[in-house]
């Protein structure tokens, strides 16, 4: 049996991954734990969640690592592009790029190459977590009642895009920028609302409108062969 180990962003994705991949892959017979990055420790606490620098994110990779080196043991992760720290391995500005795919594919194999452990998978996240929100921005009305106007302004930004991937890492124009801007208060509820409307928009259409997403899950049911 496969033991799955994700280090994650932050709350928004630790909560994704328990609502919504647990389950998938435990059909698999793939036992999944999550967990934030540990971003520090004072007085015997431990501080999770925020890629605050690559050096973190590496650190607690590599614990997890040394904690469980059973050859069934598995590990991923899942950040954001959006604001990816400048240590990261093979950081590029966006502009270096054109394709925001090429991109984040060249920056994952220098994060495996830097991890040096073929029981890692990297993933980053095209461009944040929130692109899987605009997958269905309709669906924000499970959370977000009688703002029937600023969800049709979403809408409308989705349609300008071949795919939510493709909604850019600008300051002001990531995909969570976009949805602040016309919903302010899924600023203080995204780690419960972001979650609960990409469960409700279902993972069949998710991997169908995010490629990259897509393969990611693709090589982590492929561990169950």
């Amino acid at each position: 049996m496969i033991r799955l180990h994700m280090v994650v962003e932050g709350q928004t994705e630790e909560a994704f991954v328990k609502r919504v991949l647990l389950e998938h892959l435990g059909a698999l017979n793939i036992v999944t734990d999550v967990r934030c990055v540990q971003t520090g420790r004072r007085r015997g606490r431990t501080y999770r969640g925020g890629i605050v620098s690559y050096a973190k994110l590496e650190n607690d990779l590599q614990r997890w690592m040394n904690e469980d080196q059973n050859p069934e043991a598995r590990f991923t992760s899942m950040v954001d592009l959006y604001a990816l720290p400048e240590d990261f391995p093979g950081f590029l500005p966006g502009a270096a790029l054109n394709d925001p795919l090429q991109r984040v594919e060249l920056l994952e194999q220098a994060f495996a190459h830097d991890i040096a452990d073929h029981r890692f998978i990297p993933y980053l996240q095209l461009h944040e977590f929130e692109a899987l929100v605009f997958v269905d921005p309709s669906k924000l009305d499970l959370e977000f009642i009688d703002r029937d106007p600023a969800i049709r302004a979403l809408m409308r930004i989705r349609n300008q895009f071949a795919t939510p991937e493709d909604i850019d890492d600008g300051e002001d124009t990531a995909p969570s920028k976009r949805i602040i801007k016309e919903l302010p208060e899924y600023s203080g509820r995204k780690v419960t609302a972001g979650p609960r409307i990409a469960e409700a928009i279902g993972l069949d259409a998710l991997r169908k409108e995010c490629s990259h997403f897509d393969s990611w899950l693709t090589k982590l049911e492929q561990l169950a062969e």
